[in-house]
């Protein structure tokens, strides 16, 4: 009886899992409830994204527009960690954008590689890497392990258009 009940739950998780696996980028974002903005044309002479081979390297991003009232500011002046954590959030949501606009499905991720997160900075304040978690727990959840990341957060005196948070990537995708 205890092994065929330990079978049972063998299976049951399996099927779990595999519904999790069956999930894709896309429909965990739908479930997450995030719509994806219509990606915007750079603000200065660069483009979004570049590609070469298996690699797309994404330039330096703030939140999509129209802009919330986190998108603009200092961290530990104007914005607490918790209103940076959803700036960051939302320039991720921001970054898949154009990473979708240049691979046209986010099911080609095979691994977010390596980010680097700057976070407009009042004096003293030290709590990057807390805010910059925004992104990162984004971009696991809707990628799971694909989307573990090596990461850079550094605090600034300024960013372009006084955004909070400004974040570049670099993400491996399926030939």
């Amino acid at each position: 009886m205890v092994r065929h009940l330990s079978a049972l739950l063998v299976l049951s998780l399996s099927g779990a899992a595999a519904a999790v696996a069956q999930s894709g980028p896309e429909a965990r974002l739908k479930e997450l409830g995030i719509t994806l903005p219509v990606v915007g044309k750079p603000l200065a002479n660069y483009v979004p994204s570049v590609r070469t081979g298996n690699l797309v390297f994404l330039s330096g991003h703030g939140p999509a527009q129209p802009w919330g009232p986190t998108a603009t500011g200092k961290l530990g002046r104007e914005l607490t960690v918790e209103q940076g954590y959803e700036a960051a959030k939302n320039v991720g949501i921001n970054l898949l954008a154009s990473l979708k606009a240049e691979i046209g499905d986010l099911a080609r991720v095979k691994r977010i590689v390596k980010v680097l997160a700057m976070v407009s900075s009042a004096e003293g304040f030290d709590k990057q890497p807390e805010v910059v978690n925004g992104f990162s727990d984004l971009m696991v959840k809707v990628f799971g392990d694909k989307g573990k990341h090596a990461r850079s957060a550094v605090g600034m005196a300024e960013l372009p258009r006084h955004l909070a948070v400004e974040i570049e990537m670099v993400v491996e995708v399926e030939p």
